[in-house]
């Protein structure tokens, strides 16, 4: 099982790692609020021969979901440019988040542009990694807060190879009960790519996305223990910095 956390600083992400003794990392190509080009990493050879995986985490404003013209059209770009940006750190995947309409009446529209994301990119020859689509906490017509939700995303994207990202914060906050939710999650999508592993600062369908350490948060610790026992997935954890370390330790203790 290999357990890691979000790295907080970009500049040298294989010395985090190491420093927290990770056996994996999650990273930023770009700014996560902008919609800047991924530049070259200054130390992409060490981070590409660190024992260390990577995966990285899309920025924060993509949405290949959008009916608008003006937001699903750069979100397409940024994320086959941050997928190959990835690649080029030797990351075995790209997290993009589910992404939301602006009504219910669109959210079969929301459906078929994540198709043609990857429909659109298979022309081109697929992806430089595997995009592994994240669910998310909150909205009332998001793509991806709900499970049945996610059932009709992946009926519309699960043939193009399509992976998945749990985050039990995410999961809580959205409504969902984490019990048997490794279980639940796979009968959707047949897969489990990657855990972010946050406790939540909010009550249960709060639809708030807000992180907690596991001493602070409001699930059930013994919970997300399961979660990473069962998921047979890399789980990285995206907590507060000043508590990360002992979230990592009490996984070490309860999850081995």
């Amino acid at each position: 099982m290999r357990i890691g956390a979000h790295v907080r600083q970009d500049s040298d992400p294989i010395g985090f790692g190491e420093r927290l003794g990770a056996d994996v990392i999650q990273m930023f190509v770009v700014d996560p609020q902008g919609w800047d080009k991924p530049q070259p990493h200054p130390r992409t050879e060490e981070i590409k021969s660190s024992p260390i995986d990577v995966v990285v985490h899309s920025s924060y404003q993509i949405n290949v979901a959008s009916t608008n013209n003006r937001l699903r059209m750069p979100s397409r770009n940024a994320v086959a440019q941050q997928a190959q940006a990835a690649a080029d750190l030797g990351a075995f995947g790209l997290v993009v988040h589910g992404g939301h309409v602006r009504s219910d009446a669109e959210i079969e529209a929301g459906i078929v542009n994540w198709r043609k994301l990857f429909e659109r990119q298979q022309d081109k020859g697929g992806f430089a990694v595997p995009i592994l689509i994240e669910n998310t906490a909150g909205g009332n017509h998001a793509m991806a807060r709900h499970f049945d939700s996610i059932a009709r995303l992946w009926d519309a994207v699960g043939d193009f190879g399509a992976g998945f990202c749990l985050d039990t914060c995410h999961a809580w906050a959205g409504g969902e009960e984490l019990i048997g939710v490794v279980d639940r999650i796979r009968a959707i999508t047949g897969r489990i790519d990657l855990v972010h592993l946050n406790s939540s600062r909010d009550d249960f369908n709060s639809g708030a996305d807000r992180h907690a350490n596991f001493a602070d948060g409001t699930i059930d610790p013994q919970l997300l223990a399961e979660v990473c026992r069962t998921a047979d997935a890399p789980v990285v954890l995206e907590t507060p910095a000043e508590g990360v370390a002992e979230d990592l330790a009490y996984l070490r203790e309860h999850v081995g």
